[in-house]
């Protein structure tokens, strides 16, 4: 029994070593040392305590030692806990440093948490970026299509990356200047003559305002000759023409079929009125000879009046239609 707790301490202080070890980086804190960067044991040990992954702060620290740059593990820690990437921050901070290109710490950090790539954008201002723009389709004045491609070579604008617009904003500005360069040419043919003159349109516009990037040039890849735009549009207003006029035509013949209609619907009307009447005079005929208004030779006089009339009538018929079988013939 007393062996067994003469032993106990030596086992409690193992254990509390291998504590102390596992929860202290000892072989960063040497690395720190060999380096050059001053860091105590407790900033390590609190750095495990505000849940700070030692290693993403030592590492740049002494590429930064190295580089020559000044910046505190304080700084390093805050970008980290503001959720910020602490290694690429610090690459930047040297590429920009070998490239003299004036970066600080602070400007870098905020690039950084916006979302941008500083160290992408470091690269980008010592090695320029070429943006191809999509086919963008313009038409000129003669109504030829003329389709279009540019390169644009940019250069990153680090005072502008925060706020700064981006690549989309670039393609759209520069496919709106070509739209308005050959939109504005008489024919296509001086557009087609004159390649360079959409980029020289183009860059007076100052289209590299407000964005992230500074635009160094613009090149047109290929030009292209599309359909006729004017053409088409003639072809479709001449169809919309016709079919207006069909249109109107068609009302105009309903019209007149509606007022045939209407009077052949009034002529039956007065026929009917008419047979109507007709049918009166026989019975007027008849009450007045009951009455003795009207004599027996009266009345034949009138029915003979009716028979030459019915007979001139069938004269004249059988007349035109003489005239009618003559003219079929000729023909």
């Amino acid at each position: 029994m007393d062996l067994v707790f003469a032993g106990l301490p030596f086992v409690l202080i193992v254990v509390a070593l291998l504590i102390f070890f596992s929860f202290v980086p000892i072989g960063l804190w040497i690395s720190a040392l060999a380096a050059g960067v001053n860091v105590g044991i407790f900033t390590l040990i609190g750095m495990r305590l505000r849940r700070v992954i030692p290693a993403r702060i030592i590492m740049p620290m002494i590429k930064a030692q190295k580089a020559g740059l000044e910046v505190t593990i304080d700084k390093l820690e805050a970008h980290y806990l503001a959720g910020g990437d602490v290694n690429r921050v610090v690459d930047a901070l040297v590429a920009a440093h070998r490239a003299d290109i004036a970066l600080g710490f602070e400007r870098a950090a905020a690039i950084d948490l916006a979302g941008r790539n500083v160290l992408e954008a470091v690269q980008m201002s010592v090695n320029p970026k070429v943006i191809e723009t999509p086919v963008v389709a313009a038409v000129a004045k003669n109504g030829i299509e003329l389709k279009v491609k540019a390169r644009v070579t940019v250069r990153a604008n680090i005072d502008r990356l925060v706020g700064g617009a981006g690549e989309q904003t670039i393609i759209a500005r520069v496919g709106e200047g070509i739209v308005t360069t050959v939109g504005s040419g008489e024919t296509h043919k001086e557009v087609l003559e004159n390649p360079d003159r959409i980029s020289q349109t183009v860059l007076s516009k100052g289209l590299d305002a407000g964005t992230a990037f500074e635009i160094l040039s613009i090149d047109i890849a290929d030009v292209d000759v599309g359909r006729n735009i004017g053409a088409r549009l003639q072809m479709d207003q001449a169809e919309a023409d016709k079919n207006i006029a069909q249109a109107k035509a068609a009302e105009r013949r309903f019209a007149a079929l509606a007022r045939e209609q209407e009077m052949k619907a009034s002529v039956q009307e007065m026929r009917a009125r008419v047979v109507e009447a007709e049918a009166e005079v026989p019975r007027a005929m008849a009450q007045a000879l009951r009455e003795g208004n009207l004599g027996v030779m009266d009345y034949y006089n009138m029915r003979n009046v009716i028979a030459d009339t019915e007979m001139r009538q069938s004269i004249g018929k059988s007349g035109e239609q003489e005239g009618d079988d003559k003219g079929e013939d000729l023909k």
